[in-house]
């Protein structure tokens, strides 16, 4: 997806999104404006200049001029001025994208109901000679219900792997790449994470079954492993010492019977 269809994508869409208040207040910013949410799929990969912002939004000046002073009043974007031009503006977000809210489904989910529930996590272990593991019924639950609400915290899920990541690193880290993948497989396996599995070369390939973040979930045509995919990152990236972004390019909400994640360097 180019980036005109990213506009045109988020001009069809209507949910309401959830910004921090920036980097010195506490709190959020909802925001539910169809302009501000255009302005703001643009400028989440992208610092962008005042004049393509109004040719892209296909909105008159001062109707955007309008919007970023709001934007930028609550805390959600800034700006700087172009070294090259000091006239112009260039426009960055200021805050972090902390989820959105869509209108919620009118009917439950198929995994929130109690069979489900009772056949798929209680029964399931109980039957296989263990307890079954409650943060995970909590976990499934929690997060099954807000995607009934309509609500996604995908962001908040994501920024919470990197934390856990980063703290993880110091417990498995080794200066041998095979040693450490072992650690961090044997961690993934008795934490009840499911199995984790690495190919290396050219690129980084990473397999992981019985996923705990999201097989049970609903098929929603979408990848849905943020918490892992943050581990993923903040222990790689913290082993090959650069930054690095995580792809998720097969999920059991995609109907895939596997979770499946490529790595790519930030230039």
């Amino acid at each position: 997806m180019d980036f005109t269809d990213k506009i045109n994508e988020a001009k069809k869409q209507k949910p309401i999104q959830i910004f921090s208040k920036g980097h010195k207040e506490i709190g959020v910013n909802v925001i539910k404006s169809p302009v501000k949410l255009v302005i703001l799929s643009m400028l989440k990969d992208n610092e962008m200049e005042f004049d393509e912002i109004v040719k892209n939004t296909g909105k008159s000046k001062s109707t955007v001029s309008v919007h970023l002073k709001s934007l930028r009043k609550d805390g959600v974007i800034s700006f700087k001025f172009d070294p090259e031009d000091q006239r112009r503006k260039i426009f960055y977000i200021n805050s972090r994208f902390l989820g959105e809210i869509e209108p919620p489904e009118p009917f439950e989910l198929e995994e929130q109901k109690t069979d489900f529930l009772l056949e798929n996590i209680i029964n399931k272990n109980n039957d296989s000679g263990g307890k079954f593991n409650f943060s995970h019924l909590l976990f499934h639950t929690f997060r099954s219900t807000l995607i009934q609400e309509g609500i996604n915290i995908n962001p908040i899920l994501y920024e919470s792997g990197r934390r856990i990541g980063l703290a993880l690193y110091e417990q498995i880290k080794a200066d041998d790449v095979d040693i450490f993948i072992k650690n961090l497989q044997v961690f993934w396996e008795e934490y009840g994470l499911g199995r984790i599995e690495f190919k290396l070369g050219e690129k980084i390939e990473i397999t992981t079954y019985d996923c705990f973040e999201c097989e049970l979930l609903p098929k929603t045509g979408k990848p849905a492993c943020y918490l892992d995919s943050g581990i993923i990152e903040a222990t790689l990236s913290s082993f090959l010492k650069k930054d690095l972004k995580v792809i998720e390019t097969k999920c059991y909400t995609m109907g895939d019977s596997c979770c499946a994640f490529e790595l790519e360097p930030i230039e």
